[in-house]
C-alpha cells in the first residue's frame, strides 16, 4: 500500500481540506482579466485623500494633545458631508451611517463629545439621529467589545464610517505580536467585508513620537493614513496636525485651538517651527541641470506609485548627485518639485516631467 504523504505545514496549523480551499480560492485568486473599481474616497485634508471605503486609518498623539477634538471634526465633516476644520468628507447615499465607539471615557464625557460633534456639524442637539450611533464600551472586556462591534456592523448595512476611539482596548496585551496581527486583520476584514472606512485612535509613547506597542507598528505598516496630533511647543493651547504616514500625497499641516464655545477652530496664519536640522535649507540652491539629473536617476520614465515610494525615489535620485538629505528635507523638496511641475501627478502616482521650466 502506498504511503500517503503528509503535507508540509506549520505545526500549529491544521491541514486545509480540498473543499475548504475551493471555497476560499474564489476570494483570493487575482486574474489580470478581472476588473476592480477604484476604492471610493470619502475623507480629505486640503485635497489629499486620507480615507477610502474598504480601508482604515488612525490618529495618534500623546495625552492632552486634543486627539478627541480632532476626531470630532472628522466625524462632523462626515455627518454633514462637508468641510469642518480642514477635513472634507463625502459619504455615498447608501453609506451615510456613522458608528462611533468609545472604549475609554464615561457616559458623561462621551455625551459631551457627541454634542460637540453635532455642534460642529451645525445640527440640533436636542434630538437623536438614526445616522449617528454612539456606543460606550468602557465597562466591557476586549473580547466583548469586538463582539459587540462585529454584531452591530453585521446588522447595520449602511455604515460608511466606523470610529474606534481606543483601539488599545480591543486587546489584552499591547505588545503581543500575535494579538496585534489578529486585531489588524480584523480591522481589514471589517473595512473590506462591510465596505466602510475605519478610523481609530492610539496613543504615542511618552518618551518619543512612536506609536505605542506592537499594535502601533502594525498600524503604521497597514493603515492608509496615520495622523499625528501634537501640542504646539510655541503655544500650549494650540495643537498641530500632520501626516505621520499617508498613501496619497502629504498635505500641508494645520493647527487648531479650542475656542470659547469649547469647539476646535483652525489657527489661521500659524507658522510651524522648522526642525533644527532643516533650518537654513534653500529649495533653490540646486541648478536646473542638477535637478534634472537627480529626477532622471530617481524616477526615470516610470510612474512612481504611493507617497512613500515617491520620497524614496527622491532620496535615491538626489543622493546620486551627492545631495543626501533626511526625510523632512525630502518632504519639503517634494512640495517644491510639485509646485514647479518638475514632477506631476499621473493616475495614482507621480512621474518626472522633463518639460518643466525652472
Amino acid at each position: 500500500m502506498e504511503d500517503k504523504k503528509t503535507p508540509i505545514t506549520g505545526q500549529q496549523y491544521a491541514v486545509m481540506e480540498k473543499e475548504d480551499f475551493a471555497a476560499i480560492w474564489r476570494t483570493i485568486h487575482l486574474k489580470v482579466t478581472d476588473t476592480y473599481e477604484v476604492p471610493p474616497e470619502i475623507l480629505w485634508v486640503n485635497g489629499s485623500t486620507i480615507g477610502t471605503l474598504g480601508n482604515f486609518s488612525a490618529s495618534t498623539g500623546k495625552a492632552k494633545s486634543k486627539k478627541t477634538f480632532n476626531i470630532s471634526a472628522i466625524v462632523a465633516a462626515a455627518l454633514k458631508n462637508d468641510e469642518v476644520l480642514k477635513y472634507s468628507a463625502y459619504l455615498p447615499p447608501n453609506k451615510r451611517k456613522i458608528l462611533y465607539v468609545d472604549t475609554e471615557q464615561s457616559k458623561y464625557h462621551c455625551h459631551k463629545v457627541m454634542k460637540r460633534i453635532l455642534h460642529l456639524a451645525g445640527l440640533p442637539t436636542d434630538k437623536d439621529r438614526e445616522d449617528f450611533i454612539f456606543i460606550v464600551l468602557r465597562e466591557q472586556t476586549p473580547d466583548k467589545r469586538k463582539q459587540i462591534i462585529g454584531y452591530m456592523l453585521e446588522n447595520m448595512p449602511d455604515v460608511g464610517l466606523l470610529v474606534i476611539d481606543g483601539i488599545r482596548d480591543l486587546m489584552y496585551d499591547i505588545n503581543s505580536p500575535s494579538e496585534s496581527t489578529e486585531l489588524i486583520n480584523l480591522l481589514m476584514r471589517w473595512s473590506s467585508g462591510y465596505n466602510l472606512h475605519i478610523h481609530t485612535v492610539l496613543h504615542l509613547n511618552k518618551g518619543d513620537d512612536n506609536t505605542r506597542g506592537h499594535i502601533g507598528t502594525e498600524l503604521n505598516n497597514k493603515a492608509e493614513t496615520v495622523l499625528q496630533i501634537t501640542k504646539s511647543t510655541q503655544d500650549g493651547n494650540i495643537s498641530e496636525v500632520k501626516a505621520m504616514h499617508i498613501r496619497d500625497r502629504e498635505f500641508d499641516p494645520f493647527a487648531f485651538r479650542i475656542n470659547d464655545s469649547a469647539l476646535p477652530e483652525v489657527v489661521e496664519g500659524y507658522v510651524f517651527q522648522q526642525p533644527k536640522q532643516d533650518r537654513g535649507f534653500s529649495l533653490t540652491e540646486l541648478t536646473e541641470k542638477q535637478h534634472r539629473e537627480a529626477l532622471e536617476n530617481g524616477f526615470g520614465k516610470r510612474v512612481v506609485q504611493g507617497y512613500p515610494n515617491v520620497i524614496q525615489a527622491l532620496k535615491q535620485g538626489y543622493a546620486s548627485i551627492g545631495y543626501e538629505r533626511g526625510r523632512n528635507v525630502l518632504v519639503s523638496l517634494n512640495k517644491f518639485l510639485v509646485n514647479k511641475r518638475m514632477i506631476v501627478k499621473e493616475g495614482k502616482g507621480y512621474r518626472y516631467n522633463p518639460d518643466f521650466h525652472y
